[in-house]
């Protein structure tokens, strides 16, 4: 059984660099499979259909890039499981296949959507309701229509969402140690941060850093100056100089899942103006993590720092000078994950559930501010992934 997280509120110990955790166990991906059966056989859905990404990821451990060449996981109510890829794909698709199931493979001159078609009439479900996993790419979804017309063709992200949602002890060891990385790379690379350097320079170190800890980098975002202004940046020419605001926004993956951290410091000694919008967003992140206890609505996480923000001319709502995005978003396998912490957001937070925080504050024509750590929420409230900054000399 995947066990429930019952952590009291706090936050984890640094520095961190911990032994690997252990992998995903292949009784837990049967469990996984096991609840999407159960949530199909709520929802009346016959079978789902997915391809290369986090979700067929999490429900099989195939790690497989997409291409124009389909490869397929179907998986049914009733416990089926089919792979379908291209047959000069086969070998390479079974190295990371964790669970048991069946492989149908397809060549060139053939419609890999006939043959997962084939498949599903095989048990019967050629008129029965099919669901996709949400990201999946219009040409399959068009594909299987054609093969199989007579399915009620669906969008099965209420499977998908409602299984990934809640993360496992398992899930959340892996989301650890991809934080201590990151963590473990700013550390090593914010103190050789030079006069005169580039972004791309400072982004270079990052993904070597996070490399030389055993971690797939996946952005290095470093923006400076004015450009922080810009949740994504600027075009325009940047270079370190002496007063200058750095935001950097990184994250890697370890085993598949997912670390994002924010750090905003200067170069140099910081001015009385960038101290003070940095302790307002200090502040922000406090009030948001504080709001976020089991129960409460997603979206009112988001008014915390908003009406905080307000309270000190900024704003209103998502209008800048201000707070322009969402305080968070949910993060596991994939970077950005359902559901945000946002306005108008009811869905209410769960133990098990993981979320970054986020809530910058950003002024045209000057700079930005971004602190970001992720927490997870357990039985007493929420849990720090990774303890957040100090202060503006102290990011890390």
């Amino acid at each position: 059984m995947i066990e429930k997280l019952s952590n009291p509120a706090g936050t984890a110990a640094f520095p961190v660099m911990a032994d690997r955790p252990p992998s995903i166990a292949k009784s837990e991906r049967l469990e996984r499979a096991a609840n999407a059966r159960e949530q199909m056989r709520g929802l009346g859905v016959s079978a789902i259909v997915m391809e290369p990404g986090a979700s067929m990821a999490y429900f099989t451990g195939i790690q497989f890039g997409r291409s124009e060449r389909p490869t397929c996981a179907i998986l049914t109510a009733d416990g089926d499981l089919c792979i379908v890829t291209p047959a000069f794909e086969e070998a390479t698709l079974r190295e990371s296949l964790q669970i048991d199931a069946e492989v149908r493979t397809w060549y060139e001159n053939q419609d890999a959507m006939v043959i997962v078609a084939e498949w599903l009439r095989e048990r019967k479900l050629a008129s029965s309701v099919i669901g996709f996993e949400e990201t999946t790419r219009l040409f399959i979804v068009d594909g299987l229509k054609r093969a199989l017309p007579s399915a009620d063709i669906r969008n099965g992200a209420e499977v998908t969402r409602a299984c990934r949602r809640i993360k496992s002890v398992a899930e959340i060891a892996l989301m650890q140690h991809a934080t201590d990385i990151t963590i473990a790379a700013y550390r090593q690379v914010i103190p050789q941060i030079e006069d005169g350097m580039r972004p791309a320079d400072v982004s270079a170190m990052m993904k070597a850093a996070h490399q030389s800890f055993g971690a797939v980098s996946i952005f290095e975002d470093v923006l400076v100056g004015e450009a922080a202004a810009y949740p994504h940046g600027s075009s325009q020419p940047q270079v370190v100089r002496p007063g200058e605001i750095i935001l950097m926004d990184c994250g890697c993956a370890f085993e598949g899942y997912r670390s994002d951290i924010s750090r905003t410091f200067v170069f140099g000694s910081p001015s009385q103006r960038q101290r003070q919008v940095w302790q307002q967003v200090k502040q922000g992140q406090t009030l948001a993590f504080e709001r976020a206890q089991v129960g409460v609505a997603a979206g009112d996480v988001d008014a915390a720092p908003r009406d905080y923000y307000a309270s000190l001319g900024y704003g209103p709502g998502y209008a800048v000078p201000g707070l322009s995005h969402r305080t968070g978003h949910g993060i596991g396998l994939d970077g950005h994950e359902p559901f945000n912490l946002v306005e108008g957001e009811t869905s209410r937070l769960a133990p098990g559930m993981c979320f970054s925080n986020e809530p910058g504050i950003y002024i045209p024509g000057e700079f930005g501010v971004r602190i970001e750590d992720c927490f997870y929420m357990t039985e007493n409230g929420p849990r720090w992934f990774s303890k957040p900054s100090v202060s503006i000399e102290e990011p890390v």
